[in-house]
């Protein structure tokens, strides 16, 4: 093939309207500067950066197209979220476009190569003809289950700087992996699963004992529900202040979302307490209907309290007291995970060492497990878990 099917291919993509956003991903760029070099030494330098990119992304232009399609933040899939009518000519573009970005995924790097004047060898790729029309308008038509931009792709996110970012390696835990604790982790179900049947979902503070599976529960939740539309962001204390953007970022968005803050407790004077408590108490600015905010702490009333904050002053006291206990209080759901007993523990040790395969005397195993917790100080799945550990 001549320089014309490059300069061709260039045009193609650059004609881009609808999904032009595609035209800024760094691999979708270096294919386009590519395409359009005509110095033979610049092009194979190009190509060897296009491919060396590609393959940091799998190796595949279909797979590569078809997810920046997805991924993409357009104002069709945005009409489409919000159930706007989508204009006839707008409807037009988007199928002119996918139908040309679906003839780009069957080229093989044979077919860019065999233009460039170079006896060495340059880079393969995978391919595989995708009909992105189709899979585009199932997508979009299921808006509220698959979602969009970079809630496409991934299930838990962070925010990073000002901006939400997807956890690359999330923890893939399910709730097949608890054992105990049903009770508890159904509630958190349940309440998800009211968010995205559309029924009320009351923002829950999950508390109680150190290593008793809270956490991980609700990370087990997001990913049990991820493919009916949920998603997670994780949140650090010191970002509550940052709660405005967030839920400005996703109140229009299909999807529902848990906003999650892992351990969490406050000083008195935490300057970050006032803005939890504003978006629990539904204020405008710092609340979502596509969301709710799930927290965990070993603490029942999250705050801090000393002595001091007591005061001498009876007049105040009961006003002080009152503020320090109110936040969990704004929490429409709590529930508490609590230290195991003795036979629940031993149910756990048992458990999981049956899934690693360890052979031992149960008596025996039980009398190692118990000297252990007692060790650490206390019993719960997390020393359980990290008791077999130690045994593989």
């Amino acid at each position: 093939m001549s320089s014309t099917f490059h300069k061709r291919l260039a045009a193609k993509l650059s004609s881009l309207s609808l999904f032009r956003g595609i035209l800024s991903d760094e691999c979708i760029n270096a294919l386009l500067l590519f395409l359009e070099e005509e110095d033979q030494y610049k092009k194979v330098k190009l190509y060897g950066e296009f491919a060396s990119l590609l393959w940091l992304r799998g190796g595949s232009l279909s797979e590569l197209l078809r997810a920046l399609c997805f991924e993409d933040e357009n104002v069709y899939v945005k009409s489409k979220a919000q159930r706007k009518c989508i204009p006839v000519a707008l409807e037009e573009n988007m199928a002119a476009e996918l139908e040309m970005l679906s003839s780009l995924t069957d080229i093989t790097y044979k077919d860019l190569i065999s233009g460039v004047q170079y006896n060495g060898y340059l880079a393969a790729f995978e391919c595989e003809r995708i009909d992105l029309l189709s899979e585009y308008r199932q997508r979009t038509e299921n808006v509220s289950k698959y979602g969009y931009g970079i809630f496409a792709r991934h299930t838990m996110f962070r925010v990073d700087g000002n901006e939400i970012k997807p956890i690359e390696a999330a923890d893939p835990i399910s709730l097949t992996s608890f054992i105990g604790y049903e009770d508890e982790r159904r509630k958190i179900y349940e309440n998800t699963l009211a968010l995205v049947e559309g029924r009320p979902a009351a923002n829950a503070l999950l508390c109680g004992d150190a290593g008793t599976g809270k956490s991980s529960t609700v990370k087990a939740v997001a990913n049990a529900l991820s493919d009916m539309g949920v998603r997670l962001i994780e949140i650090r204390k010191d970002q509550l202040t940052m709660l405005p953007y967030i839920m400005g970022r996703i109140a229009h968005n299909p999807l529902k979302f848990i906003i999650f803050v892992d351990d969490l407790s406050f000083n008195k004077n935490d300057d970050c307490f006032s803005m939890l408590k504003a978006a629990l108490e539904g204020s405008a600015s710092a609340k979502a209907d596509n969301a709710v905010i799930y927290a965990t702490s070993n603490r029942r009333h999250i705050v801090k309290e000393t002595f001091a904050d007591r005061g001498d002053d009876d007049v105040h006291r009961l006003d002080t007291m009152q503020e320090l206990m109110s936040l969990s209080e704004r929490f429409g759901l709590v529930v508490y995970f609590s230290k195991p007993a003795k036979a629940l523990y031993l149910e756990i040790v048992h458990a999981l060492a049956k899934r690693a395969e360890i052979k031992a005397d149960p008596k025996e195993l039980e009398i190692k497990a118990e000297a252990f917790a007692l060790a650490k100080g206390n019993r719960s799945p997390r020393a359980a878990e990290q008791f077999i550990k130690s045994l593989i």
